[in-house]
């Protein structure tokens, strides 16, 4: 591999990151691109849901049906998932009458322990060695899990929250089947009825990785466009941003802590650490504080710095 390569697959979420940032500073702030910019954005927007696709399939047709069953790290992740947005649920109500900003903050900080874990991390877990089928059943469990402690949480943190179980279980579980079953099920029919497609398609083992740079790429600039149409400033917004570093931080130690202990750390840290936050900003512009949607924005952007070490690490020392 030439140094140029190297360097692209070492920096390669950076890379993405930093694309996005730019082309959406670019297009935001330059008044002769706003026709181009009306066109491209619903594009751009429209596209997303059909990367995905291609990245799960991509990856799933590499999965190994035998590891898609449950195991103990999985109820562990999910317990302690469940107590630490418990342990938020408790501070907002100690301290959330204290100030608005105060409880906005913490609201932001919930959000980002609550989500479930992404699909997609099915993607960066094996590219830092996790297993794809043990992710993939615990993904499921998350959302499973997801779709119960949502409505039983939500109107405690927010009183007036406006929340049906069955029609947030039911939003959810369209979330899961679109997202994550579908794409599972049609790559599990290629590897049984079309198996020299399927090993065509896992001679380009990094197909998937490569779509999932582009979809970071665009998913940057739309979050940089969501925090400052956001309009907040001073330290509110600051905290709002920062304070997710911690609870991201503190989820992937969590997570590879516990997966050590059952021999799959990097399987468990992906899984507690990278979330679904697309969700996350769903659900808080939906029944929460609309403005602490900037916190799960924000961890969008710390976990895939995350993300971008781990992979950098992995391509320099193995």
């Amino acid at each position: 591999m030439n140094p140029l390569s190297k360097t692209l697959r070492q920096n390669a979420l950076f890379i993405s990151m930093g694309t996005g940032a730019t082309v959406y500073w670019l297009f935001a702030h330059t008044p002769s691109l706003a026709p181009a910019t009306a066109t491209l954005a619903p594009l751009m927007t429209d596209y997303l849901p059909i990367g995905m696709f291609a990245i799960l399939y991509f990856t799933f047709c590499k999965i190994n049906l035998s590891e898609l069953k449950p195991r103990t790290w999985h109820f562990v992740i999910q317990a302690t998932r469940i107590a630490l947005s418990l342990t938020m649920v408790g501070l907002i109500l100690l301290f959330g009458t204290r100030s608005p900003d105060t409880k906005l903050v913490l609201e932001g900080m919930f959000i980002c322990f609550i989500c479930p874990t992404a699909a997609a991390v099915v993607v960066i877990a094996e590219k830092l060695g996790g297993s794809i089928g043990s992710l993939t059943t615990f993904t499921i469990i998350a959302n499973i899990v997801t779709m119960i402690i949502i409505p039983t949480l939500f109107p405690i943190v927010e009183k007036d929250a406006d929340i049906s179980f069955v029609t947030t279980m039911l939003m959810l579980l369209r979330n899961v089947v679109i997202v994550l079953i579908l794409p599972l099920f049609s790559a599990l029919a290629t590897k049984r009825y079309a198996p020299r497609l399927t090993a065509r398609f896992n001679k380009h083992r990094d197909i998937g990785f490569y779509i999932w740079c582009i979809n970071l790429a665009i998913v940057t600039g739309i979050t940089i466009g969501n925090i400052e149409a956001s309009h907040l400033t001073g330290h509110t917004l600051w905290l709002l941003l920062l304070m997710p570093l911690p609870v991201c931080l503190l989820q992937f130690a969590l997570g590879k802590l516990i997966g050590h202990h059952w021999g799959d750390s990097i399987s468990a840290g992906q899984a507690l650490g990278q979330k679904n936050t697309v969700i996350g900003i769903w659900l808080t512009l939906t029944f929460l504080n609309p403005l602490a949607a900037v916190s799960p924005g924000a961890y969008i952007l710390w976990q895939n710095l995350v993300n971008g070490i781990q992979l950098r690490y992995k391509e320099r020392h193995g």
